[in-house]
């Protein structure tokens, strides 16, 4: 069986062996330090490791080392980071912890302060847009709120990012959904501007001078104090994303086995950012009609991401149109493994929820990391429909022991 069947097994709620995903996208991959350790722990040509998503430093699992680990789904990226440059022109460049890399040709910085400041398009004489502290692994975005006069907020400035596609981007997909049906691997997409409401690009780390409602807390109230803004805003972007989406599957056709939707998070550690009432009311029609037009006129299956403890919209987003929930927090209030699966498992794929990187990978010993990836497969993939990636990002300094045990732990399963 092919790293492709298995996927489509998965993805069709079918017993067979678990597909592992590790690097495909935004949220289920690798701090550019751990997948330069892993390269060398499995013997691996030393080489400077691409960064494919600046905003949090991930790195490129390449096929190389996809083949050595046992990885089955490779990622089509979008074709511009959450910095606003594209994934071209790529350049040398040496991390705050000493580590070379590769980076996009408009990856520009500038230290201030003793931190990293990095800038949108990497135009350096913008305002910056990013941040990583002295001593971090990552950037996180600086708020860059103008003075809000509240009778002249225009929903046209909150989706600037937004813009019709263009023949360079159609170009791209293409190319780069070709290159992966060269592979065996199983293919997720993300094709960008379908993410609702996605708080992680709120503030606008792409745009230069970005206007409207830009400030996170801001923006949360708003979804309170001015709901019939954030239905235009959320209209305008929906119409632009379905128009969208006709040009790439004319270009790109079923290549593709799922596609990345919406990385909103909708959950904290143990509540959530607001009612189900609310997220009927006001994200639900826009997911419907994006899900809607996917699953009326494609063969995708549809990728939600939401940190939290999400397990009351577990509903909403299966009425909502989604196929996959990831990454499955088990550590958050309400999201125990077991009566998630029982009540959702028919019904949503699960990608990911295969360790704990909030405590169990980064602090944990390697036999409790085999203990806990043993379980929740065990539960988790019982009848198929499951994803094996841990519960978000593998993060910097997380111990290199612990991420080989992970991996070895799910390719012994998988033989038995």
């Amino acid at each position: 069986m092919t790293s492709r069947e298995k996927l489509k097994k998965s993805l069709s709620h079918q017993n067979g062996p678990i597909p592992v995903d590790f690097g495909s996208n935004a949220v289920t991959g690798m701090h550019v330090s751990i997948v330069a350790q892993l390269r060398e722990y499995y013997g691996l040509e030393s080489c400077p490791v691409k960064v494919v998503e600046p905003y949090q430093m991930l790195g490129e699992v390449d096929a190389e080392l996809k083949s050595a680990v046992g990885i089955d789904v490779t990622g089509v990226f979008p074709y511009h980071t959450m910095f606003g440059f594209p994934l071209e022109n790529w350049k040398e460049w040496r991390t705050p912890w000493g580590q070379e890399v590769l980076v996009p040709g408009n990856f520009n910085t500038k230290e201030e302060g003793g931190d990293l400041v990095i800038f949108p398009e990497g135009d350096i004489s913008a305002p910056p847009s990013g941040r990583m502290p002295e001593g971090g692994f990552f950037f996180d975005s600086i708020i860059r709120q103008p003075p809000i006069v509240e009778e002249e907020l225009d929903p046209r400035d909150n989706t600037e990012e937004f813009p019709p596609i263009s023949e360079a981007e159609l170009d791209y997909y293409e190319r780069e959904c070709r290159g992966a049906a060269e592979t065996d691997l199983g293919i997720i997409a993300n094709f960008g501007g379908t993410a609702i409401g996605d708080i992680s690009g709120v503030p606008g780390p792409g745009l230069k001078h970005p206007k409207g409602i830009r400030d996170v807390t801001e923006w949360y109230m708003s979804t309170l104090m001015r709901p019939d803004y954030l239905h235009e805003v959320f209209q305008r972007q929906t119409d632009v994303a379905v128009a969208n989406l006709q040009k790439i599957f004319a270009r790109v056709g079923n290549t593709p086995d799922a596609v990345f939707v919406c990385g909103t998070d909708f959950g904290t550690q143990d509540s959530q950012f607001c009612s189900v009432d609310t997220f009927r009311r006001l994200y639900t029609p826009y997911y419907k009609r994006i899900n809607g037009w996917i699953h009326e006129s494609t063969e995708w299956k549809t990728f939600k991401h939401s940190c939290g403890a999400v397990e009351p919209f577990m509903k909403e987003f299966i009425d909502a149109g989604f196929d996959i929930i990831n990454p499955v927090q088990i550590s958050a209030a309400g999201m125990d493994a077991r009566p998630l699966k029982e009540k959702y498992g028919d019904y949503l794929v699960f990608w990911g929820g295969g360790v704990d990187t909030q405590k169990t990978l980064p602090f944990g010993t390697p036999d409790e990391v085999r203990s806990e990836v043993t379980e929740r497969l065990e539960i988790l993939s019982a009848g198929g429909g499951y994803v094996f990636n841990a519960i978000h990002n593998v993060q910097a300094k997380t111990p290199l022991d612990n991420v080989v045990t992970m991996l070895k732990t799910v390719a012994e399963l998988n033989k038995s």
